[in-house]
C-alpha cells in the first residue's frame, strides 16, 4: 500500500498526453502520477488528417486546418491547467505521409508543441502496454484499430512474442474499398494472410481497442439488451461476438444512428469495423473477446510510471486513491478485511482481491444522503471506470458496497446486477456488505478499535469477542447486526466477554 505520509497534491499533478490520430485529435489529461490513470479532463475534435491519404499520399489539407485550429486551443488550456508533464504523440497518418514531417513543423511553429511520431512498433507496444495497464494478466492478441491503421500484438504479461502495424485503418479502408466490403475483406485477407503468428492467438483472448470497436460494442450491448451500459472489459464469446457482427455489418445508417451513445461520425466506418473484427476472430479463433477502452494513451501513460507504482493491483490502488479523496483512511479498510477473514475460510486470490476492495472502499460514500447512500454507492461503484475488473466482478463489488449501507434490496436499482450473477455470488457478497456493516457499528470507523474484537465462525454459530469492562463496546447496534449476518450465513450468533 502506498506510503499515505505523501499528500493528495503531491498525487495529483496533472499530466496530459495529446494524441494526433489520423481521423481525431485527442487530449487527455490525468489527475496525476498514480498506478490507475484517472482522466480528468478529455476533449476530442475529428480531423480526418489520414483521408484520402491511402490515394494521396498526404495528409488532408481540410484536416491540417482543423487540426492546427484544436492544437492552438489544447495549448490554452493546457497551460492554464498547469501541467505536470505533456507527451504530444502523432501516429500512423503522419507516419506515413509524405508531407508529415512539414506538419510537424508547422505545429511547432504555429503552436509550440513538439510532435513525437511513433513508429509503427511504438504505437503497437503503447497500445499493448495500455491494456496491460488495465488487465496485468492479459494473454493474447491486442487489435488497435485507428483511422490510419492496425496494430496486433501478442501480449503476455509484458512480454510482446509478435506484432504488426498494418494499413488497415478505418479511413484507409473506406477509401481503397469504396466502402464496398467485399473488395474491404479482400484487403484485409491479403494483410492478415502475411502474419502466421495470429493462429496462436487460439484459445485465448482478443483486446479490442480504438474509437470505431468501442462504438461496435456499444452496438452489440444495445442489440443484446445487455444489463451493464460499461464498455471497458465488456465480454462476448468468439461465437457471439461473429454472430453479433454479421448482423451489425448489414445495418444501414438510419439504424446505427438510433442507438444511444453511437458518435455520428463513427457509423460510415461500423460495418467496415465489424467486418475486419470478425475476420481477426476467424484467423486467430480466440476463445474470448474483450473491449478495452484503455489504448495508447493510457499505455504512455504507464509506459512512464515508476516500477513500484506498475506493480501495484489497479483495482486496489484506484479503490485506495478513492478512499484517500474521501478524507478516509485506506489502512482501515485492510484491517476490516484481515477481521472479516474467518467468515470467508475457503475464498480463492480473485475473490479476495474483490473482498479488500469492498473494504477499502466501505465508507467512500459516507457524504452522501443517507436516504440514498446504498444506491449512490452502487450505482458510482457500477459506473466508475475501475481497471482490471470484469463485468460479474464489477456487478459483485456494487452489490457488497450496496448491502454495506442497507440489508434489503427492495428497489430496482439494483436489478441489474442481480440478472449477472449466480445465488452463490449474490449470497457471498451480501454477506460481505452485513460484514462491512457489523465492523461500522463496533468502531464508528475510528481506527484501532476493531483489533480489540474478534470474529469467529465455526459450524453452527458466529462468535464475536469482545474484551470485558472496554466501554466502546457496552451499547451500540452491533448485537443486531451480529445476529442479522449470523441468520444470513445460517448460523446462530453469540456475545461473548474474554
Amino acid at each position: 500500500m502506498p506510503d499515505d505520509s505523501t499528500t493528495l497534491a503531491d498525487r495529483h499533478r496533472p499530466i496530459g498526453v495529446i494524441d494526433i490520430g489520423s481521423n481525431s485529435v485527442r487530449l487527455v489529461v490525468y489527475s496525476g502520477v498514480m498506478r490507475t490513470p484517472i482522466p480528468i479532463y478529455n476533449e476530442k475534435s475529428t480531423c480526418a488528417l489520414g483521408r484520402d491519404l491511402e490515394s494521396t499520399g498526404k495528409l488532408n489539407p481540410g484536416g491540417i486546418k482543423k487540426a492546427l485550429q484544436i492544437l492552438g486551443r489544447f495549448t490554452v488550456l493546457i497551460e492554464a491547467m498547469g501541467l505536470d508533464r505533456l507527451d504530444v504523440l502523432g501516429t500512423a497518418a503522419i507516419r506515413d505521409a509524405s508531407d508529415g514531417k512539414k506538419f510537424t513543423e508547422l505545429v511547432e511553429k504555429e503552436t509550440g508543441l513538439s510532435v513525437k511520431v511513433l513508429s509503427g512498433k511504438q504505437e503497437a507496444q503503447r497500445s499493448a502496454l495500455g491494456v496491460l495497464c488495465g488487465i496485468p494478466d492479459a494473454n493474447g492478441m491486442v487489435a488497435d484499430l485507428g483511422g490510419g491503421s492496425l496494430e496486433l500484438v501478442d501480449v503476455q504479461g509484458s512480454d510482446f512474442a509478435h506484432h504488426a502495424t498494418l494499413p488497415l485503418g478505418t479511413l484507409r479502408l473506406a477509401d481503397s474499398s469504396g466502402l464496398d466490403l467485399d473488395k474491404a475483406l479482400e484487403t484485409i485477407n491479403q494483410h492478415l494472410d502475411q502474419e502466421a503468428w495470429i493462429s496462436g492467438v487460439k484459445g485465448r483472448t482478443v483486446y479490442a481497442v480504438g474509437g470505431a470497436w468501442r462504438a461496435l460494442a456499444r452496438v452489440c450491448i444495445a442489440h443484446m439488451n445487455y444489463p451493464l451500459h460499461v464498455l471497458d472489459n465488456f465480454t462476448l464469446t468468439r461465437p457471439q461476438a461473429q454472430s453479433l457482427f454479421g448482423l451489425i455489418s448489414n445495418l444501414g445508417p438510419q439504424t446505427l444512428e438510433k442507438i444511444r451513445g453511437v458518435d455520428k461520425s463513427r457509423l460510415q466506418a461500423l460495418p467496415l469495423a465489424a467486418t475486419m473484427l470478425g475476420r481477426l476472430l476467424e484467423v486467430g479463433q480466440p476463445d474470448n473477446l474483450v473491449f478495452s477502452i484503455y489504448g495508447m494513451r493510457e499505455g504512455q501513460f504507464y509506459k512512464d510510471l515508476p516500477n513500484a507504482l506498475k506493480s501495484e493491483d489497479p483495482l486496489i490502488s484506484a479503490a485506495e486513491e478513492l478512499c484517500r479523496v474521501a478524507g478516509r483512511d485506506p489502512r482501515l479498510g485492510h484491517e476490516a478485511f484481515d477481521w472479516l477473514a474467518p467468515l470467508f475460510p475457503d475464498e480463492t486470490k480473485v475473490q479476495a482481491r474483490l473482498r479488500l476492495a469492498a473494504c477499502v472502499l466501505r465508507d467512500v460514500y459516507w457524504s452522501e444522503h443517507p436516504d440514498f447512500r446504498a444506491e449512490q454507492a452502487f450505482l458510482r461503484v457500477l459506473r466508475l471506470p475501475f481497471m482490471g475488473l470484469e463485468h460479474e466482478d464489477r456487478a459483485g463489488l456494487a452489490l457488497a458496497l450496496f448491502y454495506r449501507y442497507r440489508t434489503d434490496d427492495t428497489t430496482p436499482t439494483i436489478d441489474q446486477a442481480h440478472t449477472m450473477l449466480d445465488e452463490a455470488r449474490l449470497h457471498r457478497v451480501r454477506t460481505i456488505g452485513l460484514g462491512l456493516r457489523l465492523a461500522y457499528s463496533l468502531t464508528g470507523g475510528a481506527p484501532g478499535i476493531l483489533k480489540k474484537a474478534k470474529l469467529d465462525m465455526g459450524k453452527a454459530a458466529v462468535t464475536l469477542s469482545l474484551p470485558a469492562d472496554d466501554a466502546v463496546f457496552d451499547g451500540g447496534s452491533y448485537p443486531k447486526r451480529l445476529s442479522r449476518l449470523a441468520s444470513h450465513i445460517d448460523r446462530k450468533d453469540i456475545i461473548q466477554q474474554v
